[in-house]
């Protein structure tokens, strides 16, 4: 294996690492907000729904839901890029 080799390895390996530690939380915190946002309307129509909004039911909870989304699938498509120059070591020989 050549030295190119080996740093995309490693480049590739830390890419993978990093990505896939930092899409951890805001994916977490997703899935919260959005089991929320579930309980809330569950309990909102079990009271009759006095509580529900007139608007386009874009809640603010939905559009932090929608930014911690998009911030996991930006990490997540750095741990992809690390996956690829991971391959890319292993074939450069």
């Amino acid at each position: 294996m050549t030295a190119v080799g080996i740093a995309l390895l490693c480049v590739g390996i830390v890419l993978i690492a990093a990505g896939a530690s930092r899409a951890q939380g805001p994916y977490r915190h997703a899935m919260a907000l959005r089991d929320h946002e579930r309980n809330l309307a569950r309990y909102d129509s079990w009271r009759g729904g006095r509580y529900a909004s007139a608007d386009d039911g874009t809640s603010s909870a939905g559009l932090m839901e929608r930014e911690l989304l998009g911030r996991a699938r930006r990490w997540g498509a750095v741990a992809v890029g690390g996956f690829m120059l991971v391959f890319l070591g292993f074939f450069l020989r």
